[in-house]
């Protein structure tokens, strides 16, 4: 029941909530936004979604408008020249996510579950858990997101290649780490993950997540 009307229920009336409380707060974001950078507020891209479904997601500018073409392509590495210059605050504090709360109000994303991919991200997944990763809906935050919340250290401290690094390391690893989600998935798991994103965001160093999740899958020692 939780899965299939209840979480639906709840992600409406907490992201309905969450707009009316953040808009004084996102108010001066967008004006900010419309005065720097190259003026535009929100940026929307085709994502990966339920039952690998593609749909825009909604998120605050915070790189250049060809970012996607331009540099490392779909991957920021640390410094990433294409950042915006409040991007950088807005990308460490998770705040360019805050309007993803639009996409959950319309259905196509929920609070927690898979972050969405880019299609040239998704095609890096193996093609066991393509099939598999989106049975659920994406989610704003998840298990993926809290382990990888500083992804770009990754792709600045590796000698290979970016994108090689990211399709034989860190993709096979955020698909186990969603299938674990998936098999696990309850209201109380949701409630903690939502906890520990504002958790890992004031304290990056904190090992709660691992107290509270001793049988994720294996980190690669790549990643350690």
């Amino acid at each position: 029941m939780y899965k299939n009307f209840l979480k639906r229920l709840i992600d409406f009336v907490i992201a309905l909530i969450a707009i009316i409380i953040l808009l004084p707060f996102m108010i001066p974001i967008i004006i900010i936004l419309l005065l720097t950078g190259e003026h535009y507020v929100f940026y929307l891209q085709k994502r990966m979604g339920y039952k690998n479904i593609k749909f825009n997601i909604w998120k605050f500018a915070t790189m250049l408008k060809n970012s996607p073409n331009i540099g490392a392509g779909s991957l920021t590495v640390r410094n990433d020249p294409r950042v915006l210059p409040i991007g950088g605050f807005l990308r460490k504090t998770k705040i360019n996510e805050l309007p993803q709360l639009v996409n959950v109000l319309i259905g196509n994303m929920s609070i927690v579950g898979p972050r969405p991919q880019m299609e040239v991200d998704f095609l890096k997944f193996p093609e066991e858990i393509q099939k598999k990763v989106y049975s659920t809906k994406p989610g704003i935050t998840g298990i993926g997101s809290i382990i990888f919340r500083d992804e770009e250290q990754y792709w600045s401290k590796t000698s290979m290649d970016p994108h090689e690094f990211d399709k034989k390391i860190v993709a096979p690893y955020k698909g186990e780490l969603e299938l674990w989600y998936q098999k696990k998935q309850s209201l109380i798991l949701d409630i903690k993950i939502i906890f520990l994103t504002a958790w890992v965001i004031l304290f990056p160093k904190s090992n709660l997540m691992e107290k509270w999740f001793d049988d994720l899958p294996e980190r690669p020692k790549e990643l350690l």
